[in-house]
């Protein structure tokens, strides 16, 4: 089995051009049925605050990843807006579809990264999927989620034995991006797909670097700046066996299971 991490520059507030560039990377990026797909933070949209113009009222971009999962038979992880929550507050969200299935699970953000608490509300669950083909148990995070180590403990403890991060991560801070991949990634014994964006919008600038790294800390495949899709295999006994050869994650002590 495979990941494909789609790292591309979103045209700011326009949903149909973003689903129509990932549908062409996906068709040229030799995908194959079972195989996992994972997109950035707001792939649809861009970092947008103006909620009124992003959120995902209509259910289109919903209906697009069912539509991806469909026509390639794959498992797809994607960030979109949701509509306004209580208080007002928009939910930016990790949507995973499976082929046969639709929506598997949906993850909201827990950590709002600075303004970004002012238009979004923050969560408090963490959750898992199945990547079934993979036989691997996937636990979705989103960009500043990264920074709490706690997360990602509460994501092994549920099973998880792999991580998908999808961001929109400034160039100014991409040290820290991969930096922090690679350590959650060791500390859990676990596989790592962090897919960031590329390119820039109206706020900042984004430098890619998009990374798949395996339950030993080994760089499986990495990206610079450039539009492309990164491709690298998966094998669930990596983590089994690592984690059996190497008990360190049966030592937790101060975190229990949510």
């Amino acid at each position: 089995m495979k990941a494909h991490l789609v790292q591309f520059d979103m045209a700011w507030e326009d949903a149909r051009a973003n689903r129509e560039k990932v549908a062409f990377m996906l068709a040229n990026a030799n995908v194959q049925r079972g195989d996992l797909v994972v997109l950035p933070e707001m792939f649809d949209t861009g970092f947008s605050f103006r909620v009124e113009r992003t959120n995902d009222a209509s259910g289109e971009t919903l209906a697009f990843l069912a539509e991806m999962a469909e026509r390639f038979g794959v498992t797809i992880q994607g960030g979109r807006t949701l509509v306004p929550a209580a208080g007002g507050l928009a939910r930016n969200v990790m949507s995973v579809a499976a082929p046969g299935k639709g929506t598997i699970c949906e993850y909201a953000k827990i950590h709002p990264f600075q303004r970004e608490g002012d238009y979004f509300q923050g969560d408090s669950v963490v959750t898992t999927y199945e990547w079934e083909e993979a036989q691997l148990s996937i636990c979705p995070a989103i960009c500043y989620d990264l920074r709490f180590p706690e997360l990602f403990r509460l994501g092994l403890l549920k099973g998880a034995q792999a991580f998908a991060i999808g961001a929109c991560w400034p160039a100014v801070r991409a040290h820290h991006w991969r930096a922090l991949l690679i350590a959650r990634a060791i500390e859990n014994q676990a596989f790592v797909f962090g897919v960031n964006r590329t390119g820039a919008d109206p706020m900042t600038t984004y430098s890619g670097g998009t990374i798949a790294i395996g339950p030993k800390g080994d760089v499986l495949g990495e990206l610079d700046h450039a539009e492309r899709v990164l491709s690298v295999d998966v094998n669930a006994a990596d983590v089994t066996q690592w984690r059996e050869a190497f008990r360190a994650w049966r030592d937790i002590k101060l975190i229990q299971p949510a």
